[in-house]
Formats: structure tokens, C-alpha cells, sequence
């Protein structure tokens, strides 16, 4: 029997009283974001090979807006029978929590993990006109700057934002922060000269790195990237504890039936391992990064208090 087969019989059970997902029913990706983004990307390039491997077919909701409440709740209002999954990346899992004083959601009661996705290193980049040639001199010049030196984020909380709080703090420099609505508005201002600096998903800043509009300074992770090898790290730089993985992962309604979870979890990691999947994604700059639920709760539990005390620490608010 295949591995395949198996976990089709084995939701055919376990969704007794229901359709199972080679027998009509339809699996929705829902994502927090518009179409064309870099998480929607991932969720598209997972869909159809997913579909293959629990025999039905996946789809892609975007419900976007709310910082990712709109299509929480719309998880959480969903039937707990494996037909509903939650591409997120970090910040609606982790950093809202903490960031927010109320929540229409609560990760630990309304979610359970299935795994995480994609891991997403930041990079700071800055304009290709820009002197410097490594974060390390862009710091050095930023402090014997008359003015604080501008870094834009994709918004108050964002992980551009607390990337560029980590670096403030690994520099001993203050940079001023510069909020935007979103990662294209600000990566448009750093092409423009409007802004030094923006920390960004290399997937979403790969292209622009690549035709030479935007220069790469620094990865904020402990390893290189295999697209930007010749980048150093923060950390190599002198500039430790600049580490921002921005993560994607999928969760459920909390009360799915652990059994559906774990097959959907073989699901997923069957998917990743596909050559063509993991090339895209790889090509694309995300790294897949396949997880157990129990390793994504820890994850998600890990983050949600760096995040926190970070949070804290600078009495970040929505409201900036």
C-alpha cells in the first residue's frame, strides 16, 4: 500500500459522516494577503501538488486585510474537518499577539499546527547608488550622519521594523523608522532615494538585487543564502543578534481530528520534497522548511516571545 493510499483511507475514516478530499470535497489555502504576493506565491506553488497527494483538489483564497484577522477568522469559522488550511507568515501568528492588546484570535485556542512552510531570511538593502559597500560600513556612516539615518518597514510590527530595531540595538545607532503600507511602497521609496534602507524578504527583493537596482548588504539570519552567497551575515559583520526569519507555515481550526493533522502534515512534506516544488520555491529565495506540528507550536511559542519581549522593550505599539 502506498503512503498516498494510506492517508487517503485513513481520512476516509476519520472524516466518517463526511466527504473525504478525493471524493468531491475541495481544500482551501486561505491567505492573508492579495493575489501576486510572495505568500500567496508559496501557496500557489503548493496547491496543485498537494491536491495530487490527498487526492482532491486545493485551491487559494486570498482574504486579505486586517493584518491577517479577515482571513483568521475566517479559518476559525471553518469546518474542523481538514478542508480548511492558513498559509501565514510570522507576523499574524507571533508578532499580533503580542503586538495587539485585543485580537478577534488566539493562536493557541482557535489553531492547531500542521508545519511550517518556508523559512525567509531578511536582507538589508539599500539603493545601488548607496556607498556603502556592507551593512558594517553602512552603520559606521550612519552614525557620524548629521540626520538619522531613514530605514523603511512594510508597517508598525512588521518584521522590516523589528529587524531594523535589532540592528538600532546590535549598532548601539538610532535610525529613524519609516512605516509604510506594505513591502512595495517601501522597497518603490528605497528605489527612488526617498529612504536609505529596507529590510525585506529575499523573495520579494531577489529581482531588484539581481538587475542591480537595489544592493545587498547584510542577511539577517545565521547562514548565508544560497542565492546571495557572496553577502555576508549581520552576524559576520559584528553585528549579532539580527535574526528574522520570517517563516510561513499552515494551521488549522483547532479541533481537527489530530489524525487528519498528521496526514496532512505527510501531505505537505510530500509535496516540498517534489523537485519541481522545492526548485520553484528555491529559485523564488525561499528555503522549504518542512516541520511536525509539535516542532511548529514550539517554533510558534519561541517566536511569540522574542517577539514579545522586543516589543516591549521599544513600547512598540499600532499605533507607532
Amino acid at each position: 500500500m502506498t503512503r498516498r493510499l494510506a492517508a487517503a483511507l485513513l481520512l476516509t475514516c476519520v472524516l466518517a459522516g463526511t466527504s473525504a478530499w478525493g471524493q468531491g470535497k475541495v481544500t482551501r489555502i486561505v491567505v492573508a494577503f492579495p493575489a501576486g504576493g510572495p505568500v500567496d506565491f508559496v501557496a500557489r506553488t503548493l496547491a496543485e501538488q498537494l491536491g495530487k497527494e490527498i487526492d482532491g483538489q486545493v485551491i487559494v483564497d486570498n482574504k486579505p486585510g486586517g493584518n491577517g484577522v479577515i482571513a483568521a477568522q475566517n479559518v476559525t469559522q471553518s469546518a474542523a474537518d481538514g478542508t480548511t488550511l492558513w498559509l501565514t507568515s510570522v507576523g499574524a501568528a507571533a508578532i499580533n499577539p503580542v503586538l495587539y492588546e485585543k485580537l478577534a484570535y488566539d493562536m493557541q485556542r482557535d489553531f492547531a499546527p500542521v508545519s511550517r512552510v518556508v523559512n525567509n531570511d531578511e536582507v538589508l538593502v539599500v539603493n545601488a547608488s548607496n556607498p556603502a559597500k556592507d551593512a558594517a560600513e553602512f552603520v559606521a556612516n550612519a552614525k557620524v550622519s548629521s540626520q538619522p539615518v531613514a530605514i523603511a518597514s512594510s508597517g508598525i510590527g512588521s518584521i522590516p521594523h523589528l529587524a531594523m530595531e535589532q540592528l538600532a540595538d546590535a549598532a548601539k545607532a538610532n535610525f529613524l523608522h519609516v512605516p509604510y503600507k506594505g513591502a512595495a511602497p517601501a522597497i518603490t521609496d528605497v528605489l527612488g532615494g526617498q529612504v536609505a534602507a529596507f529590510f525585506g524578504d529575499i523573495p520579494g527583493l531577489i529581482g531588484h538585487l539581481k538587475g542591480g537596482k537595489l544592493k545587498a548588504l547584510g542577511i539577517a539570519a545565521p547562514s548565508r543564502h544560497p542565492l546571495l552567497p557572496e553577502v555576508r551575515t549581520l552576524a559576520e559583520q559584528g553585528l549579532p543578534g539580527v535574526d528574522t526569519n520570517n517563516w510561513y507555515a499552515l494551521f488549522v481550526p483547532a479541533k481537527t481530528p489530530p489524525a487528519v493533522i498528521n496526514a496532512l502534515n505527510e501531505a505537505v512534506r510530500r509535496t516540498l520534497a517534489t523537485k519541481t516544488i522545492s526548485d520553484k520555491l528555491v529559485a523564488s529565495g525561499a528555503v522549504p522548511s518542512p516541520s511536525s506540528p509539535q516542532e511548529l507550536a514550539a517554533l510558534l511559542k519561541r517566536d511569540t516571545e522574542k517577539w514579545g519581549k522586543l516589543i516591549k522593550a521599544k513600547k512598540i505599539t499600532p499605533e507607532g
